[in-house]
């Protein structure tokens, strides 16, 4: 398995693509004007609490304050509180927690009202950026995160990765990190750090306490409210987060942020320091790589898979739908149940790279091709989970309900990655079509069909419109010789000047239309 990352620098933003054996799994912006990433800590002050909703509303900075819950406080709240006090103050200039008293744990079951105050001082971190209209999520339970160890102030508790299954790995990690974790400190241990060495382990957790060291002598300075921890960028958080040894290359197109990334790379895995290569084509990046053609073929309403299957994803404000849909096709499965569980597995492949993609959240609800065989059902249930495995949100999958359709929660943490696919109406009616690389792969899909179906013995005409007809048939190899080459059939192509821009149809011999 090979696993790239590509990245896309302009002016006011940098795009980060992760791709899979070639294919986009992952798609995320950086833009300059992000004030409020996930991992930021703020030094913050309540603007007041309010007890119908158990709560509190903070002002961050936002122009729409930010929300606090009380479950979202952290059992040492009280203790916090008062370290923030003293390091505002001046009075404490030690600030590695081993001789500072801990206060009692505030009741898991209390109310708002009883722990905070207005205009009282408070570290928070941003845990869900500012979505649609609501302002930021927060909490006051901090976390650093590294390489191999996310470090929790105000904490005692080592805990290891559900990911790490092996119970000899866990027990192993957490004796190593215990032995070397400082009072006043919990730690989790990440997946990433399955066979790491206390060397490696001990490295990155000095570092962590060196930001958390440099964050605190901040705050006899800082204004209300004021950013005093700021996450990494987004390059180096994706590469913490995702990167192993599979990566096979990281392509750049920016020489300060391939310098950037050079050095990152050096300190957490400076074996693979050669595979960040600096991109001067005359393409531009994503064009090299085929990721723009990606982005249009799989941002629209629709995503097409192999064999003529497709996806109908519809978004609404409480949740996301996706529809299953065969395309009609026929193929060399014995029976209708065959046909639905092929079709069905491939369409969970397909929907978890969507949901990475797309960074969808929230309730995610999926109607698969009915299947009658509890094992079928089974199946794709597994190969669902399996297929998400990678997917860093934390997400739940249940079972197929008696009407078929799975449900699914995925913690959303950023705004959904929404892009445009459609394009203006070359027939200047002002309308939006999509765009003719989206058609093209739809007429791939439709031909590929045609070929396999009771049709492929049969002359084949398309119709379609003028523009669509010079494109397919311009340059050598055009994209109808290579499907001569493919498909070892030619296709006769008949420009139509009455159909739409998008409009088209296979025929056969006689005018019947093909489907």
């Amino acid at each position: 398995m090979n696993r790239e990352l590509i990245v896309r620098s302009s002016s006011d933003a940098v795009d980060f693509a992760l791709l899979k054996d070639g294919k986009l799994t992952e798609l995320h912006k950086e833009e300059d004007n992000n004030s409020f990433s996930v991992g930021d800590i703020f030094l913050a002050k309540i603007r007041k609490p309010v007890t119908g909703l158990n709560a509190a509303f903070v002002n961050v900075g936002y122009e729409k304050d930010a929300f606090l819950h009380y479950h979202d406080l952290g059992p040492q709240l009280s203790t916090m509180l008062k370290f923030v006090k003293q390091a505002r103050s001046g009075r404490l200039k030690d600030f590695s927690l081993k001789n500072f008293p801990f206060e009692k744990d505030i009741d898991k079951n209390g109310t708002i009202n009883d722990v905070v105050k207005a205009n009282q001082s408070i570290l928070v971190q941003i845990v869900k950026e500012p979505i649609s209209t609501k302002g930021p999520r927060i909490s006051s339970e901090l976390s650093i995160a590294g390489r191999y160890l996310v470090m929790v102030p105000f904490s005692e508790r080592v805990s290891v990765s559900q990911k790490i299954e092996s119970r000899e790995e866990k027990e192993r990690l957490k004796r190593l990190v215990t032995s070397i974790k400082p009072k006043g400190f919990g730690v989790i241990i990440r997946t990433v750090a399955k066979g790491k060495k206390v060397a490696e382990l001990d490295k990155d957790l000095q570092n962590l306490l060196n930001k958390w060291t440099a964050m605190c002598k901040t705050l006899h300075k800082a204004n209300h409210p004021s950013k005093v921890l700021i996450e990494l960028n987004r390059a180096s958080s994706i590469l913490r987060d995702v990167f192993n040894d599979t990566f096979t290359g990281i392509h750049v197109d920016d020489e300060e942020l391939h310098d950037n990334i050079k050095d990152y790379l050096h300190e957490i895995a400076p074996d693979k320091e050669s595979i960040v290569k600096l991109y001067s084509g005359s393409a531009p990046i994503f064009e090299k790589f085929g990721i723009e053609r990606q982005i249009k073929t799989s941002f629209g309403r629709t995503a097409s898979m192999s064999r003529g299957a497709y996806l109908v994803i519809e978004h609404t404000e409480a949740l996301h739908v996706i529809d299953v849909n065969s395309g009609n096709r026929s193929n060399k499965a014995k029976n209708q149940e065959d046909t639905a569980l092929e079709v069905n597995l491939l369409a969970a492949t397909e929907i978890a790279r969507q949901l990475r993609l797309r960074d969808m959240g929230g309730i995610i609800v999926v109607d698969f091709i009915d299947m009658t065989k509890g094992e079928h059902r089974r199946k794709l249930f597994d190969h669902l989970r399996d297929e998400m495995k990678d997917d860093r949100a934390k997400h739940k999958i249940l079972p197929p309900s008696k009407f078929g359709l799975v449900q699914i929660t995925r913690q959303r943490v950023r705004p959904e990655m929404n892009i445009k696919t459609s394009e203006a109406n070359p027939s200047g009616n002002g309308q939006e079509v999509e765009a003719p690389i989206v058609l093209i792969d739809k007429i791939n899909a439709h031909l590929e069909r045609i070929l396999k179906g009771a049709a492929k013995d049969k002359s084949i005409t398309l119709n379609i419109h003028p523009f669509i007809a010079a494109y397919l048939t311009k340059g050598f190899p055009s994209i109808r010789s290579k499907w001569f080459l493919e498909h070892k059939k030619w296709v006769k192509i008949q420009p139509r000047d009455a159909y739409t821009y998008l409009e088209y149809r296979f025929k056969d011999k006689e005018g019947k239309t093909l489907s």
